[in-house]
């Protein structure tokens, strides 16, 4: 088969359905977005139906190639358009061979859970995951639990953008309708909470609202609903549990009902967000370091890998030192926390985005939502007499910002961190201060996290998924630290022009 693939969009309606559009930097570092386009945008769309075929025949011919067998799992978000994109990838699929096993409307770790129930070794799950409307995306992998990295993704791009493809034919499609209620009932078997919880349960109208409230009234919650009901228009707010307008949503409904605690699902469900029950919003990474603190109490000694962007919390907390606890600062995003937690065979791993990994006995070792729901529960349950804000209390003092984003183009947002790295390496090689103190430490396993003399720091690093810089600060000391540190590290990044505006501050 001849398929002619285009980096750009055509002006010529005709010239466009029958090309494959796909533009090169939707190959993300570990998987894969694209503009599709909405009414009145200005910007271009970045894939058609023909360049998800595409993607199909690339991915299965680069399973195909990887000996790992041609079972793959598929599902797809909620999105209006995830179904076409679902379909017109599977056909690709198919054309190489694949055996697709289609599970239908679906969240990113229902997909996950099928390769394990299904005996699929591959994935291939449609979500544009919290990106706004208009975005697709493909998450995909070939050992199970884990999903592509740059190595498979960087080998994926050649092959679909050189047209490479082994159309070997002989593929099959299989539609399976359980998959819902198996990884709904392997969720909870075994599961109770004993303690009377009230849980405002937010979707952000996403796909997480077809599975969330049932789960979690199945082990003993009493629900409280806030926008559940699935609408890709997404009315409210967009379905991000990092993002503020999501956390004041649920920060306000458990006021307003005296709820124990407020949970907040991302649009794919492979994230999740808390707000404790006096309305504290509280970052994903101090929830890891609650629950970390209640794991490594009933699992000692283990060992917990963590992201560039958390807390430093993690290495200095007293209650997880006493527990023996060991922790592993790596690269951000699911993909390379996954690969990290099943490298050094942690108990968990854990996201200040909201993914967390959970290996046995609490999890599988991909990142789930609902698995992080039930942990934060099951937490609550083993210490009925405080409430989650006693919890939140009981850690050190610290002053963190939300992940902050300023716009940054895809093709020049790695060129421009690189510039910003070098300019502290400069700077720490002549001795020289930064935001009122000397460095003290330089950690560039992603991107760069500066630290200073002071325990205060702050990271640059360019956004895995979007066309962004993500920048995030935190002082053990004071707000004022937090500030002087931000202004500080702003101003270095504003030396590159292509830097635009935030999405939000603190």
């Amino acid at each position: 088969m001849t398929l002619k693939i285009v980096d750009q969009a055509k002006p010529n309606t005709f010239a466009f359905e029958n090309n494959a559009l796909i533009k090169a930097t939707g190959f993300r570092e570990y998987d894969a977005r694209w503009w599709l386009g909405q009414p009145n945008s200005q910007k271009e769309p970045e894939l058609n139906l023909m360049g998800a075929q595409a993607l199909g025949m690339g991915l299965g011919t680069l399973i195909r190639r990887m000996g790992v067998g041609p079972e793959i799992v598929t599902g797809h978000d909620f999105r209006s358009y995830s179904m076409s994109i679902k379909m017109a990838l599977v056909s690709g699929l198919m054309a190489a061979g694949a055996r697709v096993k289609d599970i239908g409307l679906a969240l990113s770790p229902t997909a996950y859970f099928a390769q394990f129930a299904l005996n699929a070794p591959s994935v291939a799950m449609v979500t544009a995951s919290h990106n706004e409307n208009g975005w697709t995306g493909v998450k995909m992998g070939a050992q199970r639990p884990l999903t592509f990295g740059p190595d498979q993704m960087t080998a994926l791009k050649a092959l679909v953008l050189n047209g490479d493809f082994d159309l070997v034919g002989g593929g099959s499609y299989q539609f399976v309708s359980d998959l819902r209620q198996k990884y709904v009932e392997d969720l909870v078997v075994g599961k109770h909470i004993h303690r009377q919880l009230r849980v405002v349960v937010a979707c952000g109208n996403g796909t997480a609202g077809a599975f969330a409230p049932q789960v979690l009234e199945s082990i003993g919650c009493l629900v409280i609903p806030l926008d559940v009901e699935l609408d890709h228009s997404f009315p409210h707010y967009n379905p991000n549990p990092e993002d503020m307008e999501m956390l004041h949503a649920i920060r306000d409904k458990v006021l307003e009902t005296g709820a124990d605690l407020g949970l907040g699902f991302d649009g794919d469900g492979d994230r999740c967000g808390v707000v404790d029950n006096e309305g504290n919003e509280i970052f994903a990474d101090k929830v890891g370091v609650m629950l970390a603190r209640d794991i490594s109490s009933q699992h000692s000694p283990c060992t917990f890998v963590v992201d560039v962007k958390s807390t430093g919390l993690f290495a200095t907390d007293p209650v997880l030192t006493q527990n023996g606890a060991i922790t592993d600062y790596w690269k951000t995003g699911h993909s390379y926390i996954k690969r990290r937690v099943a490298e050094l065979d942690a108990i968990a791993g854990f996201e200040k985005s909201g993914h967390f990994f959970f290996n046995p006995p609490i999890g599988r070792g991909y990142d789930d939502g609902l698995v992080t729901a039930i942990a934060v529960c099951e937490m609550l349950d083993r210490n009925p007499e405080k409430t989650l804000a006693e919890l939140y209390r009981a850690l050190p003092v610290t002053f963190g910002t939300p992940t902050m984003s300023p716009h940054c183009p895809d093709e020049v947002k790695y060129g421009v961190v690189d510039k910003v790295v070098g300019d502290f390496m400069k700077m720490k090689g002549d001795g020289i201060e930064f935001a009122g103190q000397p460095l003290a430490d330089l950690v560039t396993v992603n991107g760069v996290r500066v630290v200073a003399q002071d325990g205060t720091w702050g990271l640059v690093r360019a956004s895995s998924n979007k066309p962004e810089i993500v920048v995030v600060v935190e002082s053990p000391v004071s707000s004022e630290r937090r500030r002087q540190m931000f202004e500080a590290l702003d101003a270095v990044l504003r030396r590159n022009p292509e830097v635009g505006a935030y999405n939000q501050t603190f």
